[in-house]
């Protein structure tokens, strides 16, 4: 196991030098420091003197990846490639284009994204199992035909209309909870409340009839007939059997959302007006800060590793027949 864990670490490696190089690429190529100093300094005409003090001024007036002007080791190492992107392999993510520390900013945000995606994550998998094993159980009946119709209605509405509906209804109207905003400690829970309701509706359409997709699978093999055939009820074996089986996809499913648990979500975080990272990427796009946005794509990709690593793991406990050698 150690020995698995210690390779996957070590093939993420070349897999994050590659996203750092991209990044860098499509933020330091496509647009250059330059285009960056006036898209920042926010004037038409702005003088070459103030692109070079901005530039200065934030480590940016150095060669891209070889810097001609330094002798041995220095050519690589005082260039903008190596000051602001090797880096962020210790996680110093070094400073926004603000002059804020982006490590800091990233751990002060990081409890309010999490307050937002754990209880979707958690309570969403129960509930979308919930209804699709309780469909696949009442199955060919009206129960599962109207489920599925419900979760294709569901799935067809952006997010944006459950967000924007459920603050207009349940804040506006009813004043049943603040429309956005947030407070830390347990007041928090009252501005937590309806975005944790909007991201399990919103999602709950396509994960439903996804599970329900899974389910239905496994109860035309071969194990299931054998169930059935000892004269075990229906219910146990869709409870019993039949989930233990789905579980590996189910983990497979569940990785891709490991990333959001840190990162948060994007549009829940601005519309509501929490402080999270979601919503810390939104502003960075917003006011072009390419080194917060360089830095939370690094930290997706780090996270979204460590997800498959956990979940490769995690297929040993759910079933014994795999094997890490």
């Amino acid at each position: 196991m150690l020995n698995y864990i210690f390779r996957r670490i070590l093939y993420a490696i070349p897999i994050l030098i590659g996203v750092n190089l991209i990044t860098f690429a499509l933020f330091f190529v496509v647009n250059t420091p330059d285009d960056m100093a006036r898209m920042q300094l926010g004037i038409k005409y702005v003088t070459p003197e103030a692109i070079e003090k901005w530039k200065m001024e934030r480590g940016y007036n150095k060669s891209l990846f070889i810097n001609l002007e330094k002798d041995g080791f220095d050519k690589l190492t005082d260039t903008i490639f190596f000051e602001k992107s090797i880096t962020m392999f210790v996680f110093n993510f070094g400073k926004a284009d603000d002059g804020r520390d982006i490590t800091q900013e990233i751990k002060s945000r990081m409890l309010p994204s999490l307050a937002i995606a754990l209880p979707v994550f958690v309570l969403g998998l129960m509930v979308y199992i919930s209804i699709a094993l309780l469909m696949v159980f009442f199955r060919t009946t009206y129960i599962d035909f109207w489920g599925v119709v419900i979760c294709v209605g569901v799935m067809s509405i952006s997010s944006l209309f459950y967000i924007i509906a459920g603050q207009f209804l349940i804040s506006k109207l009813w004043h049943l909870v603040p429309i956005s905003g947030y407070e830390g400690g347990v007041d928090a829970g009252k501005f937590l409340l309806l975005p944790v309701v909007i991201g399990i509706v919103a999602s709950a359409g396509a994960n439903i009839r996804w599970y329900r997709t899974i389910f239905l699978e496994e109860m035309n093999k071969e194990y299931v007939r054998t169930a059935r055939a000892k004269g075990l009820s229906e219910r146990l074996v869709l409870f019993k059997h039949v989930l233990k089986n789905a579980m590996i996809p189910i983990l497979t499913g569940a990785v891709v959302v490991v990333p959001l648990l840190f990162l948060g979500s994007l549009l829940v975080e601005s519309f509501f007006g929490i402080p999270g990272l979601g919503s810390y990427t939104i502003d960075a796009i917003n006011s072009q800060d390419f080194a917060i946005v360089r830095a939370m794509v690094f930290l997706g990709s780090v996270l979204y590793i460590i997800g498959l690593v956990l979940t490769d793991i995690s297929y040993t406990i759910v079933d014994p027949r795999i094997r890490i050698l």
